[in-house]
């Protein structure tokens, strides 16, 4: 190998290096957001899925150009072949970031996000600088605006309610009122008599538009309210 051809072979790993570190970058200011919202997948997530990318893009467009050069002299190295498999198996990644608890499903923005970043990786991992740094951009701007505009799943506050009250017919009633002034819609009801005492359990919807601490009410200190148990999901 001559000088000038060392050379060349060394830009071109500090090049791919370059690349790598760059989509690291991006996934980690991705991932930064997702930390302010106190997610599982955060910085170090999207940082290693976005260099994986990456290292993937660059195996896949340059790994094999010499062995498909050295049969026919000609460079038929496939670049998608590796890179399509990155798409399908990041899926499995977001699927572990989604879980569902009775009615309510969470982790599908993180699990958007982090296809996203496994796009943002590839893009610059194939030389797309601009195309990789914008989408960074793109992402966060959505996740910062759309977070501040509360619609659908976002306008709402989960909570699990439980009640263990002496009367249950009576204070039912008194529970319905109280949900009814605080614009509150039941999505889950159970509820277990046993020896004059009720056990209510409810799954509740607050609207975030006139939100209060549920638990400031005075329903809670009701003298037929045996125990009662909030927790926001």
């Amino acid at each position: 190998m001559d000088v000038l051809a060392f050379l060349d072979y060394g830009w071109n790993i500090l090049e791919w290096l370059l690349r790598i570190l760059v989509a690291g970058l991006c996934g980690g200011l991705v991932g930064a957001e997702r930390s302010k919202r106190f997610k599982d997948a955060g910085v170090r997530t999207h940082c290693v899925v976005a260099m994986s990318a990456a290292v993937f893009m660059i195996i896949s467009k340059y790994a094999f150009a010499d062995i498909s050069a050295g049969i026919n002299g000609v460079n038929n190295a496939d670049a998608s072949r590796i890179a399509s498999q990155v798409v399908t198996g990041i899926s499995f990644i977001g699927a572990g970031a989604i879980f569902k608890n009775g009615s309510l499903v969470r982790g599908i923005t993180t699990a958007a996000g982090i296809w996203a970043t496994s796009a943002i990786g590839m893009a610059i991992g194939s030389g797309l600088y601009v195309i990789g740094i914008v989408a960074t951009a793109l992402v966060l701007v959505v996740q910062f605006i759309m977070h501040k505009i509360k619609i659908g799943a976002d306008a709402v506050v989960l909570y699990n309610i439980d009640f263990t009250v002496k009367n249950g017919n009576e204070f039912r009633a008194k529970i319905q009122q109280f949900f009814l002034e605080n614009d509150a819609t039941i999505d889950e009801i159970k509820m277990e008599t046993s020896e004059g005492v009720t056990k209510f359990s409810y799954v509740v919807k607050f609207n975030k538009r006139n939100y209060t601490d549920p638990q400031k009410h005075p329903i809670f200190l009701d003298e037929n309210v045996l125990g009662f148990k909030i927790k926001k999901m």
